[in-house]
């Protein structure tokens, strides 16, 4: 009998199959005994910002500049005579400080003693001149009326003797004797008037050389005066051009010194941050004629810092003036600001003078303005600020702004005080979007601080 085996081929098949059915078969199992799946409702995303409470604040303008001090009086002695130096101070070096009237140097003075005394010579020689004619009027004057009287006479003996030649009694030769003697006497009155009437004239010509003798005698001791030099005012040497022994020309210059009583600096201040100084201001302060009239009319207050090497020193200062320059590159108008007394109250490593050529910070603040409402110049986007509204959700609003400093931003229209406004990064920004705000009260108090230019 013929046996039959079954297909290897076959067998293996059914065994892949086997264990898909199983899991298929399970599968369905679960999925009809199983729970359907929770169903997750969409819900809207809240945005966490940072904000602060828009404050009133009575608002003080602020502009920061910075330039070099520089002394307000600056004297150099320059030779107003020629001779060789006598004298030297020998204080008078450079940095030294000197009190006014005090002696710089001295000029040989020999030569300009001479010439002042030969001046006075001539003067006096003049004036004796002077004295000489008025005794000689007086004498011409006196001579005057003695050959007047004389003439008088003569007169009168030329009518008598015409009478007596009339009777005969006279020669006609004596009578004509008598006609020139009269002629003679009246040439001698003519004489005396005539130097009495030249007089005036030789006088005015004395009195002329005396008034330039007079002139000259001034320009002696102008020159005489001129051999010492003493400081004008307390100053502090800068520059010594002269020894003793050399000779010097007019013209040379010989010391330079700088005035300490008061000390400038010409802070160049952007134009921006000028205008909100001088907002409000009317046209004829800011152009009036006298510096000082116009610094107290605009109110600008104004202080000196010295930053630098860990120290921090204040000087008061006031504001003087605005420069005739503006800087075209960097958009900066030049204002001077003056310090008085720069070397008061001087403690070495402390707190140091005020001294020409430092470079300090120069803090202008203009007059207040009461009452106005501040945001942080961050949280103002192309004139609009970003606010959180009713509902917890954002309202962007758009803002008229009185004045844009750096660090903040005074708005005249279009915000509330006491309306939360957005002061981090919103990106994007969409109204009405949810928003959960945090409060920051660091970034309220710097604002506070920076508009109310409190240091």
């Amino acid at each position: 009998m013929r046996s039959h085996s079954s297909n290897p081929a076959v067998s293996r098949k059914w065994l892949f199959f086997v264990p898909l059915l199983i899991g298929i078969g399970i599968l369905l199992l679960l999925v009809k005994r199983g729970a359907p799946p929770e169903q997750v409702e969409a819900s809207e995303s809240v945005h966490s910002v940072r904000y602060i409470a828009a404050p009133l604040v009575d608002l003080v303008p602020r502009a920061l500049g910075y330039g070099r001090v520089r002394p307000i009086r600056v004297w150099e002695a320059v030779a107003e005579v020629n001779g060789r130096v006598v004298e030297l101070n020998p204080r008078v070096r450079k940095g030294a400080l000197l009190p006014e009237g005090e002696l710089v140097l001295r000029i040989d003075p020999t030569e300009y003693q001479l010439a002042l005394n030969r001046v006075q010579a001539d003067m006096l020689s003049t004036q004796a001149q002077l004295a000489e004619m008025a005794i000689k009027e007086s004498n011409y004057k006196s001579s005057l009326e003695i050959e007047e009287e004389a003439l008088g006479l003569r007169e009168a003996e030329l009518q008598r003797k015409e009478r007596l030649v009339k009777k005969g009694t006279v020669s006609a030769s004596e009578f004509e004797q008598e006609q020139r003697n009269l002629l003679a006497q009246r040439q001698q009155v003519q004489a005396q008037n005539n130097a009495i009437n030249l007089l005036p004239a030789e006088r005015k010509l004395l009195e002329a050389q005396l008034a330039r003798q007079e002139a000259q005698l001034e320009s002696a001791r102008l020159d005489l005066s001129r051999t010492e030099i003493h400081l004008p005012f307390q100053a502090r040497i800068a520059e010594v051009n002269v020894e003793q022994t050399q000779y010097v020309r007019q013209g040379s210059s010989l010391v330079k010194a700088d005035a300490i009583a008061k000390a400038e600096v010409e802070a160049q201040i952007p134009i921006a941050r000028m205008r909100g100084l001088l907002h409000g201001s009317d046209e004829r302060e800011i152009n009036a004629t006298d510096p000082d009239l116009m610094a107290s009319r605009l109110g600008i207050g104004a202080g000196v810092w010295l930053r630098d090497s860990g120290l921090d020193v204040h000087w008061d200062a006031h504001f003087a003036r605005i420069s005739d320059t503006l800087d075209p590159d960097t958009r900066t108008v030049g204002v001077i600001v003056e310090v008085d007394r720069p070397y008061a109250n001087v403690r070495p490593g402390v707190r140091p003078p005020l001294v020409k050529g430092l470079f300090v910070e120069v803090d202008l603040r203009g007059p207040p303005r009461p009452e106005r409402l501040v945001i942080p110049r961050h949280a103002l986007h192309g004139g609009r600020v970003y606010v959180i509204g009713e509902d917890e959700r954002l309202e962007i609003r758009e803002v008229t702004v009185e004045t844009l400093q750096p660090e903040y931003a005074a708005v005249a229209d279009g915000l509330a005080a006491g309306e939360h406004v957005v002061v981090s990064d919103l990106v994007p920004a969409i109204a009405g979007m949810r928003l959960a705000g945090q409060a920051d009260p660091e970034l309220l108090e710097r604002l506070i601080r920076a508009a109310g230019a409190k240091e």
